[in-house]
């Protein structure tokens, strides 16, 4: 297993502009249309890697937790199809219906979204607030695949906890660990 992290971009940083399929919807979305009133988790993902398969009971979680109090959730998947073809539109369209994800789960075809935000790994977690700058980015939590710490998804969790009550969001945030995004020649 790779063990790539987070690129980290600065905070404040307005997020990036995007327009992709939603597989599961089978449609266009842009980040206007998916933004919540209060914040937005964008995370980039993928159906094949071993660190995001571990995360996915807790981001579901995570995500069902937080919907309903104004913080919009989307995934988006940026690897080659092409040399990774399980990584495929119509298998992520799968995979968020086997894992019940309760967010579009966005196909990334020319990889320019994820260049835009600088994604180096899956999963990599990115949240802004209500106007959309950065507020927090990195990890969900301690938890790796064999590293015997428990999914609670608490680093995103305390973010997503400090921008609901209005409170500074730590700027002392760890990079996630996962696979690279697997990148066209």
């Amino acid at each position: 297993m790779a063990r790539t992290p987070s690129t980290m971009l600065p905070l404040g940083t307005k997020a990036p502009e995007f327009s992709l399929t939603d597989t599961v919807m089978d449609k266009t979305v842009n980040l206007h249309a998916l933004k919540g009133d209060k914040g937005t988790v964008i995370m980039f993902i993928c159906n094949h890697c071993p660190f995001v398969k571990h995360v996915n009971p807790e981001i579901v979680k995570v995500a069902e937790n937080y919907q309903d109090r104004g913080i919009a959730f989307a995934a988006i998947s940026s690897n080659d199809v092409e040399n990774y073809p399980q990584d495929a539109p119509h298998l992520m369209k799968e995979t968020a219906k086997q894992e019940g994800y309760p967010f579009p789960y966005l196909y990334d075809e020319t990889q320019g979204t994820a260049k835009a935000f600088d994604a180096a790994c899956t999963p990599d977690f990115y949240l802004f607030d209500s106007d959309l700058e950065l507020v927090y980015r990195g990890q969900l939590d301690d938890s790796r695949p064999e590293n015997g710490i428990p999914l609670t998804g608490n680093d995103l969790r305390n973010a997503l906890d400090a921008l609901l009550k209005g409170k500074t969001i730590d700027p002392d945030q760890k990079p996630s660990i996962g696979c690279n995004i697997k990148w066209k020649d």
